[in-house]
């Protein structure tokens, strides 16, 4: 699923943005109690995040993605 070259609409874009770290260790651990995980991962594991001037973002198809390919690369 490559979401990188999808056109995004206001609306879709929006439901996709992960804001904060907190946000993102909801979507990813289920609580805000992980951020610090989401700051390890950016550092350690190359998650793929950005910043929107000092918050830490990331969109949930992209996050998907990246599990995804973990997951083959520890299969294979």
């Amino acid at each position: 699923m490559d979401t990188t070259n999808s056109p995004a609409t206001p609306d879709t874009l929006a439901s996709d943005l992960l804001r904060g770290a907190d946000a993102i260790s909801v979507y990813l651990f289920g609580s805000a109690a992980h951020r610090r995980r989401v700051y390890h991962l950016v550092e350690t594991s190359r998650l793929p995040v950005f910043r929107l001037g000092s918050m830490l973002c990331a969109r949930r198809s992209v996050l998907v993605e990246w599990i995804g390919e973990q997951e083959r690369k520890a299969v294979g």
